[in-house]
């Protein structure tokens, strides 16, 4: 976290509700070094005191996950989770990340754009759950799903009264400091000193009628590991949502062509709108998984670029046009990166693609043993482009959420060696590596990979091998390749690669869509 300070003896005022524990206990110990005070809110938000015309938060209704989709119902999720807080010496958890919450209980929700969830908490306790959230979001059919899994309603702002109600009670509470809000921390261990410092002399008993200590148990959510790793009815809604998104693509792929060839001129804006259109056609389309990246030019240089209407540049045949973006459908989450040339590219675009691409390759391709954690394939991707002094300034993979959000963790691919979580087979990770040229272009090829065992001739140690499996199949446009750069194997992978496009997406297209399929995946000749 970085942020700016006066030199002068001043109070910074913090909203407990918008940082988490461990980011408002970093910026304490921060600002303490220049003494400046940080004061906490949680009773009174400043911005809503001068705000008269805020907004009023979204109040659109929840919908259950269905269980063909999840895999697993809610009652097992949460027995899973009781074992676990109880095992850690819990009595009960607070989870306050918003996919967590979705993913334990079967509920998507629509109050975040490009993400499926909904503003709540869930505070789960040995023998019961409540469900912190609007009621208004919440329709019959949603409140029996609840019920039938033994799960209470809360008022969203009552909250804090539970979390002091549970020191009160002598529970132990399960803590996330670096996902909960400080406000919620804070208010627990107030709770706790308030009931058990030597000067209240109260005596205290726990849930059971014992004499209690409640004290917080501060560890990372069980959660997040559980969902990171999907069951096979997740993998499978992965890999249906993925070909009716690759449908879509081809639908889209063909239009821009058509347009272009014909000499239209089109925005970035107008591009990704027209995506929109299209996959929201398919079967089970939500929303898109995040804002689209329509880069033309040097705007592809900008890895993060969003393009605005009145300020976004128009599509040049004479330029690369990088377009990143991603769906979310009733059944999985899709996040997909292809760069093309519509005119023809110069022999440094070409390079460097290639070079873009053999680091896909190679990823796609890695078999490592278990328990490796993902910054161990990151040099995988990087190693073509080291080749010739070139590097990219982003990691090479996150994770994804299966009908949930586009990046989650625990695990990624990335150079940031401080993450060792390592990749588990049912994870799912993107493939993107790039290469980006300030001022004139930008490259980046994305899939993404689900992680599968691997039938290894040998175990060494014991130890079982895993690789990855392609759930993104969507042509590569091969008149960026060169191919004079690619080995006899790579040129057999990528060929492979559009064997299985045409054969898993063809039969979802007719007309021009499939013919634009047809004469994207011939064979690259080996020369």
């Amino acid at each position: 976290m970085t942020f700016w300070l006066p030199d002068a003896e001043s109070a910074l005022i913090l909203e407990q509700f918008l940082f988490s524990s461990d980011a408002a206990e970093e910026l304490k110990e921060a600002i303490a070094k220049k003494n400046h005070e940080l004061v906490l809110l949680y009773n009174i938000n400043l911005v809503d005191e001068v705000w008269k015309e805020r907004p009023k938060p979204p109040n659109k209704p929840v919908r259950i996950h269905d269980l063909k989709f999840a895999g697993l119902d809610v009652a097992s999720k949460l027995s899973f989770l009781r074992a676990e807080f109880v095992d850690a010496g819990a009595s009960a958890i607070i989870i306050s990340m918003l996919d967590e919450v979705a993913w334990l209980l079967n509920l998507r929700g629509n109050d975040v754009p490009n993400s499926p969830v909904v503003y709540a908490y869930l505070l789960v306790k040995t023998e019961t759950a409540e469900l912190f959230v609007d009621s208004s979001k919440i329709t019959p059919e949603v409140m029996d799903h609840l019920k039938n899994a033994g799960v209470e309603l809360r008022p969203y702002d009552k909250i804090l009264s539970e979390i002091e109600n549970l020191a009160k009670q002598g529970r132990n509470l399960w803590l996330d400091t670096s996902s909960v809000n400080a406000a919620i921390v804070n208010t627990y261990k107030s709770a706790c000193d308030k009931y058990l410092n030597k000067k209240s002399k109260a005596r205290v008993h726990d849930y059971n009628g014992r004499s209690a200590m409640p004290s917080g148990v501060y560890r990372a959510s069980p959660i997040s590991l559980a969902k990171a790793v999907k069951n096979d009815a997740e993998l499978q809604g992965m890999r249906n949502s993925h070909l009716r998104d690759a449908a879509a693509l081809a639908h889209f792929w063909v239009w821009l062509e058509e347009e272009i060839n014909r000499g239209a001129k089109l925005t970035e804006v107008e591009v990704a709108d027209k995506l929109l259109e299209f996959r929201s056609k398919q079967d089970g389309f939500i929303d898109t998984s995040f804002d689209t990246i329509s880069a033309s030019g040097a705007n592809g240089a900008v890895i993060h670029y969003k393009p605005e209407p009145g300020s976004c540049s128009v599509l040049d045949v004479e330029k690369l046009f990088l377009l990143d973006s991603g769906a979310q459908y009733v059944d999985g989450t899709t996040d997909i990166t292809r760069t093309v040339h519509f005119g023809e590219p110069t022999p440094r675009q070409k390079e460097c693609f290639t070079r873009v691409l053999q680091g896909h390759m190679a990823l796609d391709q890695a078999v490592f043993p278990e328990n490796t954690p993902g910054f161990v394939l990151d040099a995988f991707a990087r190693s073509s482009l080291w080749k010739i002094g070139l590097d990219y300034r982003h990691g090479t993979g996150h994770g994804v959420g299966a009908a949930l959000n586009v990046h989650e963790g625990p695990q990624s691919i990335s150079f940031r060696y401080g993450n060792l979580t390592s990749l588990q087979k049912g994870m799912v990770v993107s493939n993107e590596p790039g290469y980006y040229e300030d001022h004139a272009f930008g490259i980046r090829i994305e899939n993404l990979l689900s992680v599968v065992e691997m039938n290894t001739p040998n175990r060494f140690g014991g130890v079982g091998y895993l690789g990855f499996e392609k759930l993104t199949f969507v042509p590569i446009q091969t008149k960026m390749v060169d191919s004079a750069l690619l080995s006899s194997a790579e040129i057999d992978w990528l060929n492979d690669y559009h064997a299985q496009v045409w054969e898993k997406v063809s039969p979802l297209l007719d007309g021009s869509a499939r013919q634009w399929l047809w004469d994207n995946t011939r064979p690259l000749p080996i020369e």
